[in-house]
């Protein structure tokens, strides 16, 4: 029986997102990588230049009977900005977008309704413009970028976690 489940999400520089988001309880490993575009085997030098239509993303393993997906996904709206699109903080492109890649039905309906949620919840003076799409193949990082601010702390992040509500 298998005591785990999996979330991809993508919400600017993997970097900081993974940082954050290994954090919570509940969470028990993180893997960041490449997904939503069409070139294979991505690596950074093609996804950086916005070409490969890949975001940096990060694939979570989490406990259920720790964290809830929904829980996740809130956490995940309070770390980074869904308002604004294909931008965080100084990093720009497609490559920096907000996603939620689902990777079943039920995500992608907890998904949506997180993100109607949020919305309401006028935490954010924009929409969210958070894509929700299916997740393909994940094409793992180089592994210089895995755990990157645990081996250069003080790195570079435009992440940190907020203090709403957003309705939850």
């Amino acid at each position: 029986m298998n005591h785990t489940q999996t979330a991809c999400l993508a919400g600017g520089c993997f970097w900081g997102l993974e940082e954050l988001l290994r954090q919570i309880p509940g969470v028990l490993e993180t893997e960041v990588g490449y997904t939503g575009g069409s070139t294979p085997d991505a690596v950074y030098e093609q996804v950086k230049t916005g070409h490969s239509g890949h975001a940096e993303s990060l694939r979570i393993v989490f406990d259920p009977a720790r964290l809830s997906y929904r829980h996740l996904l809130f956490e995940f709206f309070r770390i980074h900005n869904p308002s604004t699109r294909n931008r965080q903080g100084n990093d720009a492109g497609t490559q920096y977008r907000s996603a939620i890649f689902y990777l079943d039905e039920e995500q992608q309906r907890i998904a949506l309704e997180v993100i109607e949620t949020v919305d309401k919840s006028g935490d954010w003076e924009s929409p969210v413009v958070t894509e929700v799409v299916p997740c393909g193949a994940f094409w793992r990082a180089e592994e210089y970028h895995q755990n990157y601010l645990i081996r250069h702390r003080g790195g570079y992040t435009c992440h940190y976690r907020r203090r709403l509500d957003l309705g939850e």
